[in-house]
């Protein structure tokens, strides 16, 4: 795909209905786009789709670097269809859709050069970010990208928990060897990888709708000022003006929008807000033993029209199954709400 900056011409599919603002301003015509949109799907996709146990796993079960490396080599993705994601999207009267190209265990969904742990050099030989994001500029579907920001669990000068808490990294014993410790470790290469990264990812696939970073527990356990975060958000505005920035709840305040989990957060400054959810109790990535227990269609329904009431977006995240298909029984249940909010 080609190169899209500063002074691309071209307005985004998504925002065909918003032509004129968008003209004047781009991301203003982004802001009114994401307002009057309500309701997104939300992918929670990688190598702990495999385990299916949580996208956690590393760190919960204290996974060696090394051994969780290996899931890589079962990551096939056959049955990942970027187009059959978007017709759910459409189906179930959603507007955008959320893909984490790169999680905390910091494999990615896509063909960077910043490191070989990505979905290219898996089994799957596939870049599922582009697939996603010719489907969504073909059918009109804004493309927000999932970024782990705060947490890297591969990266040597990631954040570690001498510095920033016991959340930031598996408490691995004896430590893991292949991280940066003491005088050694540099959280200013970790900075300047993601933020290569986030240039890769907007400037070789088309128009991005939005930039969702996660991981803010870890800034905010220590100096975030130290992750420079501000420089990183001028940086997506001067590649694509109408790329709109969250971090969750918010870490500087200065974030185009707002997106706590489960419930909104109180605020004073306008600012749109999207309530994130997931479809799987207690895990956002495909988690085997929770079959069965998802939220059905009118659990949905009703969470879609309390996050509408407090004037807020509803992101609803489902966890494809290990070879990337849709889970059947989310599907079934987004489909439903969509007829329903066809008929209102």
């Amino acid at each position: 795909m080609g190169l899209m900056g500063v002074k691309m011409q071209t307005i985004p599919s998504y925002l065909a209905d918003y032509e004129e603002l968008y003209r004047k301003n781009p991301r203003e015509a982004a802001l009114t786009h994401f307002r009057e949109a309500k309701y997104g799907l939300f992918l929670h996709y990688g190598l702990y789709s495999i385990n299916g146990h949580h996208e956690w796993c590393q760190l919960k079960e204290k996974i060696p670097v090394a051994e969780y490396e290996k899931l890589a080599q079962k990551f096939t993705a056959e049955k990942f269809d970027a187009d059959a994601i978007v017709e759910l999207v459409l189906d179930s009267g959603m507007k955008y859709v959320n893909l984490t190209t790169r999680h905390h265990d910091s494999f990615c969904l896509w063909d960077t050069k910043q490191t070989p742990f990505n979905s290219m050099n898996a089994p799957a030989k596939r870049d599922l970010v582009a697939e996603l994001s010719t489907a969504c500029e073909k059918r009109g579907v804004a493309f927000f990208l999932y970024y782990s920001h705060g947490r890297d669990w591969k990266h040597p000068h990631a954040p570690n928990n001498d510095e920033w808490g016991g959340s930031a990294r598996p408490e691995y014993k004896p430590p893991e060897s292949s991280y940066a410790y003491g005088a050694e470790h540099d959280l200013r290469k970790y900075c300047d990888f993601m933020a290569a990264q986030i240039r890769e990812l907007l400037t070789g696939y088309g128009s991005i709708a939005g930039i969702w970073l996660d991981g803010i527990g870890v800034p905010l356990s220590g100096d975030y000022q130290k992750f420079d975060c501000q420089k990183l958000y001028d940086l997506i505005h001067g590649l694509q003006p109408q790329v709109l920035v969250s971090y969750k709840q918010g870490l500087l305040g200065t974030e185009d929008f707002f997106a706590p989990e489960h419930k909104a957060v109180k605020r004073e400054d306008g600012k749109p807000m999207e309530i994130c959810t997931t479809m799987c109790p207690g895990s956002w990535g495909y988690c085997a033993e929770k079959r069965g227990q998802h939220l059905n269609a009118d659990q949905v329904w009703e969470k879609l029209r309390s996050a509408n009431r407090e004037n807020c977006n509803l992101l609803l995240n489902t966890g494809p199954l290990p070879d990337g298909s849709l889970d059947p029984e989310d599907a079934e249940a987004m489909r439903e709400v969509g007829k329903r909010l066809a008929k209102a």
